[in-house]
């Protein structure tokens, strides 16, 4: 029997898959959904160029759902298809997800792991840094011309420049309002993602089995104790059974196979028809980063770069400058609200695992989230020196969209929180030897983009619970 299952392959599961496989004396299986390639020599080119984001209507390598929700869906997740941002976030946000879960969350509990984990090539040697992480990170230093010009417009406007947006302490960690460069995880031109620093390293262990297009449809459970999972490879099923079972499939498909499988909201399952394992909150608090996009004509040329090269923080406000051109002639400045009010809702119309799982993000129900875009986006046109408006409510839900950063459908905190799904190691309140160990758990949004909080989550769970 193996010792560690391990449903998901993305950001998260490889982490956790690499750090477990490290003791010769367990046995790790993990299962992807998409395609897990066994080599780097194997995969599509464009996934390892940072400047490629293989999103698009034809893509196969990505999860679609309702709303235009997508994530990766193959070895290293969205960490296989995203921008190589790879900021922390600020301290503020762990004290507040400490007083949620406990003190294993606090900034300085975490930061450790932030450290043991980068090998940041600009700003190592400094105090709250590392040198001999797996992760390489770096900032350009011969960016475009439209990332430039941002920066020189935001210097003008009179914000402070913040070199390193990764500091431990100072404007970088507290988001004090500031431009600066992104830190990106990247290697000599390539993506470094997670599949990348971790998993295919580790690939070659004869205790760490790696198998693709595997979709698990349903916990198997003894009681109130998970034993192994059933599973979908083209026609074929099965079951697999092993000692300790760890989600990693992400906000939407962890928390789709809880309820699933019995772990969810009682009204939801009742209308499911799935038997009631244990009543939980799963999918009913999570959150999101709403995002204006402010477009206007540019005719010069689309510059090959990573999508995002500098970004400006005001508040819980980020603006981000993409380099592509999304629509030919025209380029965009996200306004993104990095702590809203309003909160979504995940659930499911179907227990069919072939029936997406949908998300009503619920964006802008508040005023104070209104009225914070608005705010963003007559700055973003002061900057730009170009009128924008009026900026009412009808233009903000005309121009609307997503991060693309879902988190907290099986949030973390302690069983008598009406919130929480999970404990603060990632165990399922209620059921044995289940943990989720990805963005589903994360009880507070997140001050800046979510894939450094991804992998720290996954290697601080590794090594707190040895799961």
């Amino acid at each position: 029997m193996t010792s560690t299952l391990i449903v998901g392959a993305g950001s998260a599961g490889c982490v956790l898959a690499a750090r477990l496989s490290a003791d010769p004396a367990r046995s790790v299986l993990v299962f992807e959904a998409g395609p897990a390639y066994r080599t780097m020599g194997q995969l599509p080119t464009e996934l390892l160029d940072p400047g490629h984001l293989p999103v698009g209507p034809d893509s196969r390598v990505v999860w679609r759902y309702p709303g235009n929700l997508v994530r990766g869906k193959l070895i290293g997740g969205s960490g296989s298809i995203n921008g190589s941002y790879f900021i922390r976030p600020p301290a503020t946000d762990f004290a507040v997800w400490s007083a949620v879960a406990g003190p294993r969350w606090s900034f300085e509990s975490v930061l450790p792991f932030f450290c043991d984990l980068e090998h940041d090539l600009d700003f190592g040697s400094s105090p709250g840094h590392g040198v001999a992480g797996p992760i390489p990170i770096s900032r350009t230093s011969d960016c475009t011309a439209f990332s430039a010009e941002f920066a020189e417009r935001c210097a003008a406007a009179g914000f402070t420049e913040i070199p390193d947006l990764n500091e431990p302490t100072g404007p970088g960690a507290n988001h004090t309002d500031g431009y600066g460069p992104v830190p990106l995880a990247v290697s000599r031109g390539h993506r470094a993602g997670p599949a990348f620093t971790h998993l295919y390293p580790a690939m070659e262990r004869p205790n760490l089995t790696v198998t693709g297009d595997t979709m698990v449809t349903r916990l198997l459970l003894r009681g109130t104790r998970v034993i192994g999972v059933e599973w979908a490879r083209g026609r074929e099923r099965g079951r697999t059974y092993a000692d300790q079972t760890v989600l990693c499939a992400g906000a939407v498909e962890s928390a789709a196979l809880l309820i699933r499988s019995g772990i969810g909201p009682e009204p939801l399952l009742r209308s499911l028809g799935v038997p009631i394992v244990r009543p939980a909150p799963v999918g009913a608090w999570c959150t999101d980063h709403p995002e204006i996009g402010v477009e206007f004509p540019d005719h010069g040329p689309a510059e090959p770069a990573v999508p995002l090269e500098y970004v400006l923080e005001i508040g819980d406000l980020e603006l981000r400058p993409y380099t592509p051109m999304f629509t030919p002639g025209l380029r965009r400045i996200g306004v993104a609200l990095m702590h809203p009010e309003s909160t979504g809702e995940l659930t499911l119309v179907s227990a069919d695992p072939a029936v997406p799982a949908q998300v009503d993000q619920r964006y802008l129900r508040g005023e104070r989230d209104r009225a914070r875009l608005r705010d963003g986006v007559a700055l973003t046109a002061d900057l730009l020196g170009r009128r924008i408006g009026p900026i009412d409510d009808a233009w903000l839900y005309a121009n609307l969209g997503t991060s693309q950063h879902l988190s907290g459908t099986c949030r973390m905190g302690p069983a008598h929180d009406e919130r929480a799904v999970v404990d603060e190691q990632g165990r399922v309140h209620g059921i044995e030897a289940l943990t989720v160990a990805d963005l589903s758990v994360v009880p507070v949004p997140l001050g800046r983009g979510p894939q450094a909080t991804t992998v720290m989550l996954a290697a601080a769970i590794a090594d707190y619970t040895g799961v």
